[in-house]
């Protein structure tokens, strides 16, 4: 399928940027169908046809990119958003209402496909297009018990002793293995954030201050689903803040 893109930026060289982008993503195909220079202009397009996907820049004189954002939900044919901006402290507010990517400018083409691909998989599961496809899970042999546990529903693999626990909204599980394993083998998936933890990028909610009785002060990260904080090393903070703004 070929995505029909439309793009909201104020500034025209920042489209012609993303035209740019665009014309050389490889997968998936792409078209931009659309233009448009503020919110006004992209609801009067998205009335006359469809989109697969918006690529909003937030801020925009009159409405801004989340307005425009929770506008387009409103769409009975709404298409999925992905913000690209230069502001990274918006993207808590841009999760909240669902987008499918959170692009800080300038976008790096790697990002911008992985943003793409991520709406492609959502229009094919849509469609039922993608029911055939295996989901990816781990097995894990727990008290005489073998249990697979889908990937998607793994919110953080923690180092302990000589084990790793898997955590996901419901329970914990103990896997045999190592985290520079798990952390080389899904990339994309997870991020590390300490030497005993990778987390799931699509469940960070936020980076806060924290006090760990035996780190002192640091920072944590939140994740959806769970209340408990998990520390960020100081080694890794930089690339955390990084990897958490071009979520």
């Amino acid at each position: 399928m070929t995505l029909q893109v439309l793009i909201v930026d104020d500034e025209s060289l920042a489209r012609a940027r993303l035209r740019t982008l665009l014309g050389d993503c490889t997968s998936p195909a792409v078209s931009v169908a659309g233009e448009a220079a503020n919110a006004t202009q992209a609801v009067e397009l998205l009335r006359k046809q469809s989109f697969d996907v918006a690529l909003l820049d937030i801020h925009m004189p009159g409405a801004d990119g989340l307005t425009l954002a929770r506008t387009l939900q409103t769409l009975p044919q709404p298409p999925a958003i992905v913000f690209v901006t230069a502001h990274a402290e918006h993207a808590v507010q841009a999760f909240e209402i669902e987008a499918v990517d959170y692009l800080t400018k300038p976008v790096r083409l790697e990002r911008l496909q992985q943003a793409l691909q991520k709406v492609e998989r959502l229009a094919q599961s849509s469609k039922g297009l993608g029911a055939d496809l295996p989901e990816e899970c781990l097995v894990i042999q727990e008290r005489g018990r073998t249990e697979r546990v889908p990937l998607a529903e793994v919110l953080y693999f923690k180092a302990e002793l000589k084990y790793i626990t898997v955590r996901t909204t419901a329970k914990s599980y103990i896997l045999d293995g190592s985290l520079s394993e798990l952390e080389e083998k899904y990339p994309t998936q997870f991020m590390r954030i300490h030497r005993n933890a990778l987390v799931a990028r699509r469940a960070v909610r936020a980076l806060e201050k924290h006090y760990d009785p035996e780190e002192g002060e640091g920072w944590a990260v939140r994740l959806n689903g769970i209340n408990e904080l998990l520390s960020v090393s100081r080694r890794q903070l930089s690339a955390v803040r990084e990897a958490i703004a071009s979520l």
